[in-house]
């Protein structure tokens, strides 16, 4: 089935360099590189070799641009499935449970690649500058009240009326755990830190992590994107940083349901029996007298960071009697929303 000029254009736009070359990276598209993003050293007392990988270098500031990157690829999969003949309905429009952050890196690229429009489920409480930013670049927002259960994909769909699309939120068909931020996981785990501190929100990013770090701490036959130590990576404690306060500073952070997070304490018990990653391996709630702390270490190192994107730094805090002072640490930012 031919393509309409609109969806031609769109197709001929979306440029996969490849898949897992290093020398050809895909992202970020309008100035692919690897590393995408810097790792660089910041001061931290008492502490003499903590690293800071820094995602607000991307586009919109914050690691969602990578998961923002790989729907418009899926895009890419939808209209050459269209221009074969396979389908012969229009373009889905896409739907998520955002607060902010996902949401504008996803339309921005959408917006780019002039895809159909996102629609965003919102919490009816949400700020409503964040809101009026998601709708200027296009975004059709939904409100309800995401705290009082959790939602099924069918009905995020059906509350953003979008009965024939697709969720972001709960697809596993878009594997967001090895896929979404695969070169982002590749960048961290060729650091070879030996404590590496990671935000947890959906837990995406930290699933992503600890299952790169499985597939490569346990195969002779490496990614080309990989080069990391191996011993040191076996040995490597994960720590994800999370929240079960709705009132912290690290909002980003907070849900009061995740349904579709894979992580629990049997999946991250056997990543530790089976040597995938140190015996530590977990993930903590943050104290916020914690968060406070790291957000005057961030001042005083200029980092372009909002709170949640740090809780990383906030957890090695809490964590500092139990972290030898002179190990290399890698505190994960996930950055800093534009429209703040």
């Amino acid at each position: 089935m031919a393509l309409s000029k609109k969806e031609e254009k769109s197709l001929k736009s979306i440029i996969v360099a490849s898949e897992n070359d290093p020398n050809k990276p895909e992202f970020p598209a309008d100035d692919p590189k690897f590393p995408a993003t810097p790792t660089y050293r910041i001061e931290v007392p008492d502490f003499s070799n903590v690293w800071l990988k820094d995602e607000s270098h991307n586009p919109t500031g914050t690691h969602k641009d990578r998961m923002a990157w790989e729907i418009v690829v899926t895009y890419r999969d939808f209209l050459l499935a269209k221009k074969r003949g396979q389908v012969k309905r229009p373009l889905p429009a896409m739907s998520i449970i955002s607060s902010g952050s996902a949401a504008i890196a996803i339309q921005t690229q959408l917006k780019k690649y002039s895809l159909p429009n996102l629609r965003v489920l919102v919490d009816a409480g949400m700020n409503q500058d964040a809101i009026k930013s998601m709708k200027k670049i296009g975004c059709e927002i939904y409100e309800t009240n995401l705290s009082k259960k959790s939602f099924h994909w069918k009905e995020i769909l059906a509350l953003t009326r979008n009965p024939n699309g697709f969720d972001i939120t709960s697809n596993e068909s878009l594997d967001p755990t090895t896929r979404f931020y695969d070169w982002l996981s590749y960048e961290i785990l060729n650091s070879s830190p030996d404590y590496c501190f990671i935000p947890f929100g959906t837990g995406n990013l930290f699933e992503n992590v600890l299952n790169i770090n499985k597939k490569e701490v346990s195969t002779q036959h490496h990614d080309p994107r990989f080069s990391g130590k191996v011993e040191v990576l076996r040995r490597c404690n994960f720590f994800g940083a999370t929240t079960n306060n709705p009132k912290s500073k690290a909002d980003k952070l907070y849900s009061p349901h995740l349904p579709f997070v894979h992580y629990d304490e049997q999946w991250i018990r056997l990543y530790r029996y089976a040597g995938f990653c140190g015996p530590k391996s977990n993930v903590f709630f943050l104290k916020e007298r914690n968060l406070d702390k790291a957000i005057k270490i961030a001042e005083m190192n200029n980092l372009n960071y909002e709170p949640s994107g740090i809780a990383g730094l906030a957890l090695l805090f809490q964590m500092k009697n139990d972290i030898p002072k002179n190990k290399k640490i890698l505190i994960v930012s996930t950055g800093r929303t534009k429209y703040y």
